[in-house]
This record gives structure tokens, sequence and C-alpha cells, in this order.
């Protein structure tokens, strides 16, 4: 019940934020900003550490200077995420386009009859890419995703996802509805910079951390002998985005074990590295730590 009713209180308030201009949405991202930075202090503590964790190189200026620019770009990416509730889609394609390789990339697949496995992190806005691929694209794309625990947002959030044609995978569902699907054209995405167990992960340096990474995209391409594409969102200023996409592996697979992984868990470090405020770190990506025999 409580979960209902928090969603009927704040779906008006999140209608209202779909549907301003964006230029007043980040006047509104800017105010949010001093709240959740100076006030709440949302996360402080975990994005710092896992900032001077990543570059130990920097000073505590730097460090400040960087914290302050994530908490701003987190600010815009939240408030972006609600307008994709009611933006069109020639505004949609205007805000985040796929690079012109890329999109050569994609005709090229398609025109193959190749299905594919795509591996992006969280990083710049995945949400509008995820649109714009949709709209752009002769695939069908899925998205793997965690289903939130109120049902309510969960459906809101769905509908939002799946507004220019996305579809939703359920994590636990994965395998099975990636073979359910073979035969049609599709691409499935996987944002694989999520936590998982410490026993059931390959674990790699990242940032200068150990890491537990997904096996996931990697053990699915060698079962489906699916192409693994790695996808980049690049930020080219406040609210506009541009998709790079690379071929990253193709089948048949004869790496040893741990190779793919590796392969776009690196691709994503760099690219953190060029532009780290758009990365998400509120998120808490190390809390595991290896378990040693």
């Amino acid at each position: 019940m409580a979960a209902r009713l928090a969603y009927y209180i704040a779906l008006p308030f999140i209608y209202f934020l779909s549907i301003l201009p964006l230029r007043l949405l980040y006047i509104l991202s800017d105010m949010v900003f001093l709240v959740l930075f100076y006030v709440i202090r949302y996360r402080r503590g975990i994005v710092k550490k896992n900032l001077q964790n990543a570059f130990p190189e920097k000073d505590e200026a730097s460090i400040k200077t960087l914290q302050k620019k994530f908490y701003r770009y987190f600010c815009d990416l939240f408030l972006e995420t609600f307008k994709t509730l009611t933006i069109s889609t020639g505004r949609m394609l205007k805000h985040c386009r796929l690079h012109g390789d890329t999109l050569l990339l994609f005709e090229k697949m398609a025109a193959e009859n190749r299905n594919f496995i795509i591996v992006m992190g969280h990083k710049g806005n995945w949400e509008w890419a995820g649109n714009t691929f949709s709209l752009c694209c002769k695939h069908h794309l899925y998205v793997i995703y965690h289903p939130l625990s109120n049902k309510y947002f969960d459906q809101l959030m769905y509908s939002m996802r799946s507004r220019f044609g996305t579809g939703l995978i359920a994590m636990k569902d994965t395998f099975r509805e990636m073979v359910k699907n073979r035969r049609e054209l599709n691409a499935t995405a996987f944002i694989a910079d999520q936590t998982p167990s410490a026993d059931n992960a390959h674990w790699m340096t990242f940032l200068n951390q150990d890491t537990p990474v997904f096996w996931g995209p990697e053990k699915i391409a060698e079962k489906m002998q699916y192409p693994i594409v790695y996808v980049s969102v690049q930020k080219l200023k406040r609210g506009y985005y541009e998709v790079h996409a690379h071929l990253l592996s193709t089948p048949p697979y004869e790496y040893e074990e741990g190779t793919i992984t590796e392969l776009h868990t690196r691709q994503l470090e760099a690219d953190i590295i060029t532009q780290p405020e758009t990365w998400l770190w509120s998120h808490r990506r190390w809390k595991h730590k290896r378990i040693v025999p």
C-alpha cells in the first residue's frame, strides 16, 4: 500500500518534470545539485573514496573539483531520464546521436543478418543511447536490467525505457529470453559494470582497484556464438551525447577464459579516464573483496 501511495504522489511531479523545456530542466538541475551536494550530502563519502582510489595521483583539490563535476552531471542525468517520458523523436535524435562509423557498423551487422551483444557501462546517458539505437537501427534492442522492488515505479521505468521500441529482459531471464529471441534480428545490451558476488566473478584490476566483473557477456557470447560490440556514450556538451561503438570480438571464441571480460572492462576504464565525471561514482562498485582460499 505504501509503495502504491508513493508512486501516485510522485507521478504528477515526474510528468511535470518531463514536460519542462530542457533549458528550465537544467536550471532546476543546478538547484538540485546545491541541495544534494551541500545539504543532503548524498553518498559524498562513497564518491570521494571511489575517486581517491581510482586516481591516487590526484591531489585533494583535484578530487574535490571532480567530485563536484560528477554531482552536477548526476543531477542532469537524473532529470534527463524523466525527460524520456515525453521527449519527441526529433528532439531525442538531436540530443543523442550515433557517430557515423557506429551507424555503419550497425547497418553492416543488419545486412549480414547477425545478432550481437552490446557491452557498455554506466557512463554518459545510457538511457538516451538505448532510445537512439532503437530509433535508428534495424535490430530490435533488448536491455538486461534489474527490476525495481517497487512494482509501480518499475512499471513506469519499463514504459519509459520501452517507449521507442526497446525491449527489457530481467537479469534472471537473460539466457532463456536470448535463446527464445534468437531467430529475430536483435541486439542485447549488458551494462557490465555492476557488482557481482565475490564468488561468481572474474577478478581483475580496474581503476587501480581489485574488482569483480560479471562473466555474463563473455559466457553468453560463447554459448550463443554472437559477436560482442563495445559501446561508449560520450558527452559532447550539456544535454548532448554521441554514441560510439566498435566490434570487440567475434566467434569462434578460442581465447583464454576471461580475455573478453578484460577487453571490454579495459575499454570502459579508458573511457572513464577520458571523461571521469560522467561515470556513476556513487555506485558501491567495490563493496566486495576477493575471497582467498
